[in-house]
């Protein structure tokens, strides 16, 4: 296993397939705990359905880099999300779930009607759970995923502390000249480029785990904030490598692979937690 193991890895494409996925594990781990302790767990759902809803309009539109529109129609749709908050008529759970469901219906609707692909059933497929494309990356797209991962590392880093505050008790902070809106706001257009990245990864049906689970698994044992989120971090790196040796070496799908590492890793971390005793909060 280890020959057959080392003989992929002379290949560049298993190279940038796991550069790729570990930079987009390490930041979906990062803000997972954040939406996890502010109740927008499902948040990842609505914004990736709604980004194979405007993928399906790039399709059909036959842009080259589908990126160009996909990123900022999710970047303003996570703006608009977070910042309508509870002030809106319609709360962040419902609305969640609207986008969710429309924007996944429209998307195949449109992919339907004006299909100009011989294979649908297999392009919606490698869509909604994950594409071979990780498999078949380019230079140019190593290096865009590498720049805004970067980018995204490099802002949490930055505000971390204020992340931390608006994360437990927002009106506090803005009761302490926290300006609460202005990091909503940049979380919501981190949260938008990490599910851009995964869509090629795992797929828009399964970001939400690549999001949560590690951020669950790491409440199972730590109790602080800074540890969860570094825990957070470590798991989703190791499962995401894991979840791409396996798939390489026993042929199956990249993305439901990696989920299913990350199920395991979850299951463990809970086994562990009731043998030592109690619940970590």
């Amino acid at each position: 296993m280890f020959e057959k193991l080392a003989l992929y890895l002379q290949y560049p494409f298993v190279r940038y397939a796991l550069i790729v996925g570990i930079l987009i594990a390490l930041c979906s781990s990062l803000l997972g705990v954040t939406l996890v302790l502010k109740r927008y767990s499902f948040i990842g759902d609505g914004l990736s359905h709604l980004a194979f809803g405007a993928m399906a309009v790039a399709a059909v539109m036959n842009l080259t880099n589908d990126m160009l529109l996909v990123l900022p129609v999710t970047v303003i749709s996570a703006v608009l999300l977070l910042r309508s908050g509870q002030n809106a008529r319609i709360k962040g759970d419902a609305a969640i779930a609207m986008i969710s469901v429309g924007a996944l219906a429209f998307g195949y609707l449109i992919m339907n009607i004006f299909s100009t692909s011989s294979n649908l059933s297999g392009d919606v497929c490698s869509t909604l759970f994950g594409s071979t494309s990780i498999l078949t990356l380019s230079k140019k797209e190593v290096w865009i995923c590498v720049i805004l991962s970067l980018a995204v590392i490099i802002i949490y880093i930055l505000f971390y502390n204020k992340i931390f505050a608006i994360t437990f008790d927002e009106d506090f902070s803005t009761a302490t000249g926290t300006k609460a809106s202005i990091y909503n706001l940049l979380i919501a257009i981190i949260i938008a480029i990490i599910i851009v990245l995964a869509m090629n990864l795992v797929g828009s049906l399964l970001i939400s785990a690549l999001v949560i689970f590690p951020a669950l698994s790491a409440m199972r044992i730590f109790k602080s904030f800074r540890s969860v989120t570094i825990c957070s971090a470590v798991l989703s790196v190791i499962c995401a490598f894991s979840g791409i040796i396996i798939s390489i070496l026993a042929g199956t799908p990249v993305g439901s692979t990696i989920v299913a590492v990350d199920v395991f890793a979850f299951a463990i971390c809970c086994l562990k937690e009731r043998i030592s005793g109690g619940s970590l909060r």
